[in-house]
């Protein structure tokens, strides 16, 4: 109540002189600088007549005089004349600013009604950096998150709904079993995570991925570490830990370009309070990603809203042209990229290593069967080098990595995405 009384009577006052302002016009102008000439020079007139009489000056210089100061007084008085013909303004023209004037109050009032903010307390930015920061720091543990379901469900858009049923998770159990026996079986535990994933177990699923990134070692990529930190995410009903934010820490050191990374990353920040950094991230991952990326219409979305609370001048670019079939664009592999069925994981439960490795170099062959024929996206391809790489095949790689280079030759983002895999096969420098 305090504030409108204050802004009404300011608003009162401020009407009240610009009115009386506009009424007045440039009443008075006349007796200005033009006025004050004509009676300089007239005093001049009176002083040549006055040096005439004592003889000071002869009447050729009295006569020269005259004239000079009655040009200067006629000039004068033209000022005059000029100066009363702009004064008042004629009265429709006050009228008008008149309501202009008085106009202005009601709508300066209707628009801070509008949008502004009245009784919302000041917000100093020290203090909403400090509130952020102190919001990250006190998140729930991945274990609280996971028990209580934090923020609810969050979009995954690098996931299908999951499918399989009673006789997928009676071969899951079947393939857990197997492993519980063969704990450094890596290519066992990649089937494992990505189904579990499948069927929407991402907490059993980040485990599982857990343990391939400890069996990578030295040969994990960003993509692996993303992709725990998704499952994480996902187990956790959205909310983003401290444990899935030092998995996508780790995934954009190994590639500061980690598409799925910077998608989880600018979640994270919008969690903590930061959404002006989730505008930096996701902007950057507007510019670098194809119009069929998974996350695109997430982000384009949120983008303009972003900016907004960022103070920042933003104009939603166009929809980039998609990448392909299927392609999307740099990042880490998806969960819901076409991989072993049902069938290979009923195979692959009680093979021994060696057999199980013939399975997976089976499956190889049949994405590099299918990309030769058919083509398909950069993450194929990808793929398709790093599982070479893996199974120690750095021939068929380097071949591999030739061809897509050729293919992908004017697609630059997509290179990067199959260049980074051949790097980790140790084909590329």
């Amino acid at each position: 109540m305090i504030f409108w009384l204050s802004v009404g009577v300011i608003s009162v006052m401020v009407a009240i002189v610009l009115v009386l302002t506009v009424l007045r016009g440039r009443q008075g102008a006349p007796e200005g600088t033009a006025a004050r000439e004509i009676g300089i020079y007239r005093d001049q007139l009176r002083e040549v007549e006055k040096d005439l009489a004592r003889g000071i000056i002869t009447d050729a210089e009295a006569e020269r005089l005259r004239t000079e100061v009655q040009r200067r007084l006629l000039e004068a008085d033209r000022g005059v004349v000029r100066a009363e013909g702009r004064g008042a303004s004629p009265r429709s023209m006050q009228l008008l600013a008149v309501a202009v004037v008085v106009g202005l109050v009601p709508l300066a009032l209707w628009t801070y009604q509008s949008v502004g903010a009245q009784g919302f307390p000041d917000q100093p930015l020290a203090e909403r950096l400090a509130d952020a920061r102190a919001i990250r720091e006190n998140r729930p543990s991945q274990t609280e998150m996971e028990a209580q379901m934090a923020g609810g469900p969050v979009t995954a858009p690098t996931l299908e709904a999951p499918s399989g049923g009673a006789e997928l998770e009676q071969l899951l159990a079947q393939l857990r079993s197997a492993l519980e026996n063969r704990p450094d079986d890596l290519q066992g535990h990649v089937l494992l995570a990505q189904n579990e994933a499948s069927l929407g177990n991402f907490a059993a699923a980040a485990r599982a991925q857990e343990t391939v990134i400890q069996l990578l070692g030295d040969r994990v990529r960003a993509d692996e570490h993303a992709v725990l930190a998704e499952y994480l995410i996902l187990a956790a009903g959205g909310g983003v830990s401290l444990q899935a934010e030092g998995a996508l820490e780790r995934a954009l050191r190994l590639d500061p370009n980690n598409a799925l990374a910077l998608y989880y990353s600018g979640i994270m920040f919008a969690q903590t309070g930061r959404e002006d950094v989730t505008f930096q991230i996701w902007s950057r991952l507007h510019d670098i990603s194809p119009g069929d990326a998974p996350w695109m219409p997430v982000i384009r979305d949120a983008l303009p809203q972003l900016a907004q609370i960022a103070g920042q001048r933003y104009t939603l670019p166009p929809l980039p042209a998609p990448a392909g079939s299927g392609a999307a664009g740099q990042g880490a592999p998806r969960p819901n990229t076409p991989g072993p069925n049902a069938d290979d994981i009923e195979a692959a439960r009680d093979m021994a290593p060696e057999d199980q490795a013939a399975m997976i170099e089976g499956m190889v062959d049949r994405l590099a069967t299918r990309l030769a024929n058919t083509g398909g996206s950069a993450e194929e391809w990808a793929r398709l080098i790093g599982a070479l790489g893996v199974l120690g095949d750095t021939g068929r790689a380097r071949a591999i990595w030739t061809e897509a280079q050729g293919i992908f030759a004017t697609r630059d983002g997509e290179l990067a995405l199959i260049r980074e895999a051949a790097r980790s096969a140790g084909v590329a420098e």
